[in-house]
């Protein structure tokens, strides 16, 4: 069976899964269970599709990302409403995105033995889901109107592993180095701390998480240009600037009243 085939597979398996999601009892408990269980169905059907070129760290790595971008959408999709259309598209659009993020993963583990075209598009597009996922945890964290810390944490928890992953995927080493865990948690306890900043901002949901996924943005941005040996002053003015940017607009479409 050839890679491409695989993929539509494995996505068509996990778009199925996410669906199944929704027909769980409106109990919270039972949900998280579900979505527990879809994570390491996911994990199972990433290692499958992916097994061919997998190899060492990789498994730690890459082979999660299928199941986080998952478990991400399934809280999302908790937070919609019950039309049919928006649960259709939100279905389709995790469809189309599993396989990019397949085939994006297998871009990584072909390129970390040899070299291959397509890296530098598989960054670009990883940096994307990388940021996709990210939005829809925060926005399901936020949407629990937990206390300030439980928003650290659960923040902290799920930005690590991202970076990781995005770190990681610069330099394709066969280790993860020390370089990357450090800037990962460094990146996961800046993020930590924004979100226990935003929890006392009066913004909405959608504001909060878009506030954090441009802290995501700016700092992984940063660090991926540092260990590809490309953070040029322009690089860094460039991203400053949007980083105040996104500071002054948070600023100006909050209700201080």
């Amino acid at each position: 069976m050839s890679k491409r085939r695989k993929f539509v597979i494995a996505s068509f398996l996990l778009s199925l899964g996410l669906l199944s999601t929704q027909f769980v009892t409106v109990e919270y408990v039972y949900r998280y269970v579900a979505i527990l269980v879809l994570f390491v169905v996911s994990y199972l059907i990433s290692a499958w599709a992916l097994f061919e070129d997998l190899k060492g760290v990789e498994w730690l790595v890459i082979v999660p990302m299928p199941g986080l971008f998952a478990v991400s959408v399934a809280l999302f999709y908790f937070l919609l409403p019950e039309a049919l259309l928006s649960r259709v598209v939100i279905f389709v659009l995790f469809a189309v995105g599993a396989y990019a993020l397949f085939l994006t993963s297998n871009i990584y583990s072909v390129a970390a033995i040899r070299t291959i075209q397509l890296l530098r598009a598989a960054h670009a597009v990883g940096f994307l889901l990388t940021l996709v996922t990210a939005l829809m945890f925060y926005n399901a964290i936020l949407s629990f109107r937990a206390p300030f810390w439980a928003n650290a944490i659960l923040v902290g928890l799920v930005t690590f592993p991202l970076i990781v992953n995005g770190l990681w995927s610069i330099n394709l080493d066969i280790k993860v180095s020390s370089k990357v865990w450090w800037f990962s948690g460094v990146i996961a306890l800046v993020l930590a701390e924004m979100a226990i900043a935003i929890s006392f901002w009066p913004v909405t949901v959608w504001i909060g998480s878009l506030f954090l996924v441009a802290g995501v943005y700016l700092l992984l941005g940063l660090s991926q240009h540092h260990l590809q040996e490309r953070l040029f002053k322009k690089t860094l003015q460039e991203y400053l600037t949007v980083g105040v940017f996104i500071l002054v607009v948070t600023m100006l479409v909050t209700n201080w009243r």
